[in-house]
């Protein structure tokens, strides 16, 4: 049930309010139905029904009957009292209050709130202390959530009750030409991303009244876009060909809005990435002035060496363009030449970072406009369109296996990289064969790579590729001329009594290479 159809049910109920109740009945295990006299109208039925995944709201003048099936019931029936005060909804939200008056008697009942919850598979019905508004202590729930169930929200008799989410979205009931305008470019049926109290079938049937495809933005046919969620505001009821013909087309849009989910949120973290990447170039760049002092400073020393006092901390040296001294912080236990070849070691480590990343820049901003442009593409692409972009994502990711990423070689080798001491273990110990290839970036920590190789040679391309791998998830990772070390499985064992990972080998060569990933 959606927003705006609660509300209708809200707004034929509220023009009567208060109303005298006339009790409970349970039709079933999961419906409870409340009978209110309604003064010039007899009497009618406020049916709550809390079944997932499809909660329901309704009045009838049906004459319904049943006793108490579960705990719950029996406490609506027996706590749950008085007039019905007031009925509230939380925005146009599938969220609803009933506030009721208690009543005196033999035992006096407080006043009470009854909150609905007409969330689909989520859908719950909990008595609240009285109070305003939708927060308050629960004093009972039809559906216990514990953190089990569900890490982000739970529900527990006695606990505190927390509504969902504060959201922003235009209301349909006060949109106006300006609001719908800006909505044009937007295809009609993901109008309630932005539009609240719509979902799939009121969005089927918002297309339908203006006369649009789903997937068509109004554009200049906003005005009709316009009247036609103003209809639907007013008068939220679904026609028969939207029940029946439409529900291909709602099954289209929920798979196309669960697709733009699923990829939004690894292409997202892609351009982060690569933004971040971008800003290291961007900081490289600024640590060339810091070179350029260093060397400039390593000049003045390597010139002026003759006249630095042994375990001076600092000294004032004649600039070589005569604008003065220019004092030199100086490592004490340091001789002036020293001191000068420290700084020379550190201006060369900033350039040779610069170059490294210089080098990345130009593919690293197409790559990040390529990836941007993915993510405007996201909020207009057809579901055919999303299906193709899944696929293409899909297959941009390595192969995952259960004893670690799983790569292919140049030569079409299985190369598998561990992801954590565990997985390194498991490679080199059980899965790795005697004459298959181990590969780990030399003096630092990182991850095993295993090449299923069997008793043949590796190729020079084929042990390139394996160590870019070794040295790239290493703390080696983005160095230029890592050394990384490779041997057969059977020159490598594990030392008595020492942590899972954690090997010695022998009979070893050693490849330099980058610490980025192979193409």
């Amino acid at each position: 049930m959606e927003g705006l159809m609660l509300a209708r049910v809200l707004r034929d109920l509220q023009g009567h309010l208060p109303l005298r109740t006339l009790g409970w009945v349970f039709p079933d295990e999961t419906t409870a139905a409340l009978l209110l006299e309604r003064p010039g109208e007899g009497r009618t039925n406020l049916v709550l029904s809390y079944r997932p995944p499809q909660p329901v709201v309704f009045l009838s003048r049906e004459r319904l009957r049943g006793d108490p099936r579960s705990p719950f019931q029996r406490f609506l029936a027996n706590r749950v009292r008085g007039d019905l005060l007031a009925a509230e909804q939380l925005k146009l939200d599938r969220v609803i209050a009933l506030h009721f008056a208690g009543e005196t008697g033999f035992v006096d009942q407080p006043p009470t709130r009854l909150l609905f919850e007409v969330t689909g598979r989520n859908a719950n019905l909990l008595v609240l202390d009285a109070g305003e508004g939708f927060t308050g202590r629960i004093v009972m729930a039809a559906r216990e959530i514990t953190g089990s169930r569900n890490r982000f929200r739970t529900i527990r008799t006695g606990g505190p009750y927390t509504p969902p989410p504060p959201y922003e979205k235009l209301d349909p009931r006060t949109l106006n030409a300006d609001q719908a305008r800006e909505l044009a470019a937007l295809p009609i049926g993901r109008w309630r991303e932005r539009l609240d109290g719509l979902g799939p079938l009121l969005s089927a049937e918002l297309a339908r009244r203006a006369g649009l495809n789903p997937d068509q933005p109004p554009g200049e046919r906003w005005p009709e876009a316009l009247a036609a969620a103003q209809s639907v505001a007013a008068d939220p009821t679904v026609s028969e060909g939207v029940m029946e013909g439409g529900a291909r087309e709602v099954a289209r849009s929920e798979k196309a809005a669960n697709l733009r989910k699923a990829l939004r949120e690894p292409l997202e973290k892609r351009v982060t990435l690569l933004r971040n990447q971008l800003a290291d170039v961007t900081r490289a760049e600024a640590g060339l002035n810091d070179a350029a002092q260093d060397r400039g400073e390593a000049d003045l020393l390597m010139a002026y060496a003759h006249t630095v006092p042994p375990g001076a901390t600092s000294v004032l040296l004649s600039a070589f363009d005569g604008s003065g001294e220019r004092p030199v912080a100086l490592e004490p236990n340091l001789s002036a030449v020293q001191n000068a070849e420290k700084r020379y070691a550190r201006a060369r480590r900033r350039e040779d970072v610069y170059l490294r990343l210089a080098e990345r820049e130009g593919p690293l901003r197409a790559e990040l406009a390529e990836a941007e442009a993915r993510v405007r593409d996201l909020d207009l692409a057809p579901l055919e369109q999303l299906s193709a972009l899944a696929e293409q994502v899909q297959s941009e990711k390595p192969e995952k296996s259960p004893y670690g990423t799983r790569f292919v070689s140049p030569s079409g080798l299985e190369v598998l990289v561990g992801r954590n001491n565990k997985e390194n273990a498991t490679l080199t110990h059980r899965v790795g064969r005697s004459m298959d290839f181990w590969f780990h970036a030399q003096g630092y920590p990182g991850s095993h790579v295993l090449v299923r190789s069997g008793p043949r040679e590796l190729d020079l391309p084929d042990i390139l590729f394996a160590a870019r791998l070794a040295a790239a998830n290493s703390k080696a990772r983005g160095s230029s001329n890592v050394p990384v070390d490779y041997t057969r499985i059977k020159h490598v064992w594990k030392p008595r009594g020492a942590p899972a990972g954690q090997v010695h080998y022998t009979d070893q060569k050693t490849v330099f290479v980058d610490g980025t990933l192979p193409d």
